[in-house]
């Protein structure tokens, strides 16, 4: 059977015991595209805060020493993902994390998870912003939704902006310090776009159409499908493809079986297709040496 080195994602997220969102998300995708999905919490929930009740335990303080064990092993990661941090303690974690984990290889995801529907979650402050724009500098790849993109860069809301609005925040997104930004979830009539941009310059329009409900968590599945993706060497511009396709079929899975909102997406019947072609590879080869 031949070998293949496989790869390492750190995942800094909270952890929902129910609602698939964040890291109940991100490992199983992570995984199911080969990759050792490594995570570090942010927070225990038993359930996601869509829900009208839930138990909450901040991680905040047990970060640091959660990951000085892993500086003590050694460990280097691939990449680095982050999504929800709920204080500036936390984006100060995560840089510092970011500066003792990575090299010029590791590819970082940055989820800014601040807002969606032209609403700004209740954790967010003034000062919480300006800590995750800075935070922004060290993405190669930044995932906001339209929401985000447009409280990132102080732009009124609105959720079908025309070309010049868009190309506009796109611009100050970039001045901030990434390389690559993906906006997502920008309505155009009765499709959904999601719209790359570059600091090359490079501008990419990726729609599809608008099917079924809107629900928790597809942030979480599209930011994580986009991180396997990149530690695996697919073009941006085809993940992106495949992460809203992924989605899409999630979301009406999901109706299909008449799940609430706030339940997510059925996902994990899809999981198969995430399975990268060396590793189809490498399992039918394994089955022929039985």
């Amino acid at each position: 059977m031949p070998s293949i080195k496989q790869k390492k994602i750190a995942a800094i997220n909270d952890f929902s015991g129910f609602g698939r969102c964040s890291l109940t998300v991100s490992i199983p995708i992570i995984s199911a595209a080969g990759i050792q999905c490594c995570p570090l919490p942010t927070a225990i929930l038993s359930n996601h805060t869509g829900y009208s009740d839930y138990y909450f335990d901040d991680y905040t303080d047990r970060m640091k020493p959660y990951y000085n064990k892993w500086e003590k092993l050694g460990l280097r990661f691939d990449a680095i993902y982050s999504g929800f941090l709920g204080s500036e303690r936390q984006i100060g974690i995560v840089t510092d994390f970011i500066e003792r984990f990575s090299d010029r290889d590791t590819i970082i995801i940055i989820d800014p998870v601040m807002g969606d529907n032209g609403r700004m979650y209740a954790t967010l402050t003034g000062e919480l912003c300006r800590s995750l724009k800075k935070l922004t500098a060290h993405a190669d790849i930044l995932t906001p939704n339209v929401t985000e993109a447009c409280i990132l860069t102080e732009t009124p809301y609105i959720a079908d902006p025309d070309e010049e609005m868009i190309n506009a925040i796109a611009d100050k997104l970039l001045s901030f310090g990434c390389k690559n930004a993906v906006i997502t979830g920008i309505m155009k009539g009765d499709s959904i776009g999601n719209y790359i941009c570059r600091s090359s310059g490079e501008r990419i329009w990726v729609t599809s159409p608008l099917l079924g409900s809107s629900r928790a968590g597809t942030g979480d599945v599209f930011a994580s499908v986009l991180a396997a993706d990149a530690v695996n060497g697919m073009p941006l511009e085809d993940s992106v493809r495949r992460a809203a396709d992924f989605v899409s079929r999630a979301i009406l899975l999901s109706d299909d079986q008449e799940l609430p909102s706030q339940d997510g997406l059925c996902f994990e019947p899809l999981l198969g297709e995430l399975v990268t072609n060396k590793y189809r590879t490498l399992q039918h080869d394994g089955d022929n040496q039985h």
